[in-house]
């Protein structure tokens, strides 16, 4: 069964676009190393929770941008190779250095899915 990481993190709203060309340049890094899909999804309708929401859980400014986005594996192994070797790879260093958002605050996991329609 397929595998799938999850994020959430906050972007400027100025820095769309930036954020957009890096997430399209690390998908190709993603890719080549075993995902089979990459979704990036920038917030337009984002709203505030009574006990939490997304904006809250990383600490987005007024003027930042929630974004959504998941990578999809075959499996749970390939996204461990995976990650391993983006861990260690120098482009993924380079695109590192160059973040448009707060990596500080961006929040991840995996998730093993139990429905799929």
């Amino acid at each position: 069964m397929a595998y799938v990481d999850g994020f959430v993190l906050a972007v400027p709203a100025g820095n769309k676009e930036s954020y957009r060309k890096l997430a399209t340049e690390a998908s190709v890094l993603f890719k080549e190393f075993g995902a089979t899909r990459m979704v990036e999804c920038w917030g337009d309708d984002v709203p505030a929770g009574t006990v939490t929401d997304f904006r809250g859980a990383v600490k987005a400014n007024d003027d930042e941008i929630v974004v959504f986005s998941w990578i999809e594996y075959p499996s749970k192994e390939v996204r461990d190779e995976a990650n391993r070797k983006i861990m260690s790879d120098e482009r993924m260093k380079a695109m590192g250095e160059q973040m448009p958002f707060d990596g500080k605050r961006m929040i991840f996991g995996g998730f093993m899915p139990i429905l799929d329609v």
